[in-house]
């Protein structure tokens, strides 16, 4: 079986991130709430929109060190190619930031990728080869198509509805804060699931 996966908010866990990173830049104060929105809303209530910007880049690009993959997912990895599945991240995110120092935040990707022994040439590893970072959504949908994998899993609802995308592919809608279970009701032929420790149970017992 060839599934795809998506990488940030998928793999790529920043939870905690923004804020251990803002603060560490003095951009916010060390009381202020701990997950990406509140650092966004504070930032942006003050005028700083630039700041924020930047700091996406900072973290993107020069600190996904900060960063660790979602519980479970090296576990799914493991599973997924023990059982010969062939498994694809194809992910959207600009090259460069849009603000500050030119991070090659594609590079970064692949960096965090080998550093927590995701991707290599190891049999229960993820092919470099099978890793693809696109510039846009519309690539995206594209790289997913060309690919020809059978399973998707993202976590943006609107991936999945966009022109392009393909109708026979199973869509599984990654959703570990819980926060689209109206949104998964309304959308026909989708499986949300909270964990990849769910998700590596489905494939445990061939329900992907």
């Amino acid at each position: 079986m060839r599934i795809g996966i998506d990488f940030d908010n998928t793999i790529a866990c920043y939870d905690g991130v923004f804020h251990a990173a803002a603060l560490e830049r003095g951009l916010i104060p060390a009381e202020l709430g701990h997950d990406k929105n509140s650092v966004r809303d504070h930032l942006n209530g003050a005028g700083r929109n630039d700041d924020f910007t930047e700091l996406q880049g900072y973290i993107y690009g020069a600190r996904m060190d900060l960063v660790a993959p979602y519980p479970g997912f090296a576990g799914f990895v493991a599973a997924a190619r023990k059982a010969g599945h062939e498994l694809f991240i194809v992910s959207h995110k600009t090259r460069y930031p849009i603000l500050g120092p030119k991070y090659d935040m594609h590079a970064a990707a692949r960096g965090f990728l080998s550093a927590h022994s995701l991707m290599g040439e190891g049999t229960l590893q993820i092919d470099p080869s099978c890793v693809f970072f696109e510039l846009t959504k519309e690539e995206k949908i594209a790289r997913a198509a060309v690919t020809r994998c059978e399973i998707f899993i993202d976590d943006l609802p609107e991936i999945f509805t966009m022109p392009g995308f393909p109708d026979g592919m199973r869509r599984i809608l990654f959703d570990p804060a819980n926060q689209f279970a109206r949104v998964a009701e309304n959308m026909g032929n989708l499986h949300r699931r909270l964990s990849w420790a769910v998700i590596t149970a489905d494939l445990n017992h061939e329900r992907v």
